[in-house]
């Protein structure tokens, strides 16, 4: 899509008035996604995208234009396009420029979509059969899955050449269930940075619909969850998506540089149980969030930014590294070339520790276990966050007992991580997708089964 002797010459024209900097993002990218509802198809689409963003830092001014038009020429063009900008404004401005005119759409050349269409259809119609043989309940079944495919070609002004190609698949299902408390649902998603063919491999979806209809059906039987304060056990890889809003956004370094953090200027102090390491790892072997390289050219990492309920670093872009005299950690993302990259996430969990899971609950005499947890948002600012529950179960006497209803979970991210008190062997993983400042980016989370000594919920029921 673009070699180094065009690369030199669009850098060239970019930084002709004087820049400090210039960029080439040049991608080439592709989904293919089905869906089946009571195995019939309700949804199936393929898109494809190609072009280029150009990026110009002048002084404290940045000029970005993107482009459909990945010709010498074209690229040139842009690349002048973003230079005028750059030069104009004489504060610091960011100012993005559209010339990519009509998008493209279509099936890629690259991939067989026919074949992965045709596979799709007869897994996910093995899931539905399964899922409703479960039990006579399950009155709904819905079923996903979807593959995409990303090139691009990175130069920019620094001497970065950077080629990289990734692929990732998913698939998803939620039953539904009917009884004397009304629909119930269960849902379970799972997605790895492999090629499609890999995935068939790496996946039992028999066993994945037969755990997402028991979970549906368990929760007939469902009760109030407890409105008040108690020790709150999460099961592993289920509450990863806590970490990653409650305090893996207030560790992004823009939210520092604009002092929207509660963690800014926190560096080396105690911020969490000293059972709390917390990292960022932009390299983990086929999950959801890791990439050889970052979307600026650098390395993916693995970064350590809570050790030992210490905080020791955030995560930068060059942009926030540039302000406070830091390198990039491998943190810089964007979600397509027409968009500016900043500080995002990768695969952000919490390390292992030395308890044995069952005696985290043994060790429990009243509590909540929480098998699986929905999205939530939260306030950087702040800290204050609020997240649902999927699965959940009352603890009594230290055994798990029964379901309870979908709830909330309320806290503040340093007060959760300071009343972490037990935390597990074991460990798994998620994926799931990022939303910040309208760009969407796919991350993993992670983490031992732990548990939080103290936490909200907002049930009805008397604790």
């Amino acid at each position: 899509m673009l070699n180094k002797e065009v690369a030199d010459k669009v850098i060239g024209h970019a930084l002709s008035c004087g820049a400090d900097f210039a960029e080439i993002f040049v991608e080439d990218s592709f989904s293919s996604s089905i869906g089946l509802e009571d195995q019939k198809v309700e949804g199936a689409s393929d898109y494809a995208s190609k072009g280029a963003g150009i990026r110009v830092i002048y002084a404290e001014t940045t000029g970005f234009v993107h482009t459909t038009d990945i010709t010498e020429k074209g690229l040139i063009e842009a690349a002048n396009a973003a230079r005028s900008v750059a030069k104009s404004s004489p504060n610091s401005h960011t100012r993005v420029v559209d010339l990519s005119g009509i998008r493209i759409h279509g099936q890629s050349e690259t991939v067989d979509l026919g074949y992965f269409k045709q596979r799709a259809v007869q897994e996910l119609t093995l899931m539905d059969d399964v899922a409703r043989s479960v039990d006579s309940s399950i009155v709904q079944v819905t079923t996903s899955m979807g593959i995409s495919g990303r090139h691009f070609v990175l130069a920019n002004s620094n001497g970065r050449f950077i080629d990289q190609s990734t692929l990732r698949s998913r698939v998803a299902i939620k039953s539904v269930a009917k009884g004397d408390t009304g629909l119930q649902s269960g849902y379970e998603p799972v997605a790895y940075t492999v090629g499609f063919e890999e995935f068939l491999d790496m996946i039992d979806f028999e066993e994945l619909a037969k755990n997402t209809s028991k979970r549906a059906t368990v929760k007939l039987a469902a009760v109030p969850a407890p409105s008040g304060t108690l020790p709150v056990v999460i099961q592993k890889g289920s509450g990863g998506i806590l970490f990653h809003e409650a305090c893996g956004h207030g560790l992004e370094a823009d939210h520092i540089k604009k002092n929207t953090s509660v963690y800014t200027g926190r560096l080396g102090q105690v911020v969490a149980s000293s059972l709390v390491t917390l990292v960022d790892d932009g390299t983990v072997s086929k999950q959801w969030g890791t990439y050889g390289f970052d979307d600026e050219g650098e390395e993916g990492r693995y970064n350590v930014l809570i050790r030992d309920g210490m905080l020791e670093d955030y995560m930068w872009d060059s942009n926030s590294a540039k302000t406070f005299n830091r390198e990039s950690s491998g943190n810089g993302r964007r979600q397509s070339y027409r968009h500016l990259p900043m500080v995002r996430m990768t695969n952000t969990y919490l390390l292992p520790g030395e308890s044995d899971p069952d005696d985290i609950v043994a060790q429990t005499e009243r509590g909540v276990y929480v098998a699986r947890l929905t999205g939530g948002q939260v306030n950087t600012a702040t800290g204050d966050f609020v997240f649902g529950t999927q699965e959940a179960y009352l603890i009594e006497n230290g055994k798990i007992t029964s379901p309870l209803r979908d709830t909330q979970l309320i806290g503040n991210g340093p007060e959760i991580l300071a009343n972490i008190d037990m935390v597990g062997s074991d460990f798994d993983m998620t994926a799931g997708s990022c939303g910040k400042n309208g760009q969407s980016v796919p991350v993993g989370t992670g983490q031992p089964t732990l548990r939080i000594s103290a936490m909200t919920l907002g049930g009805t029921a008397d604790v």
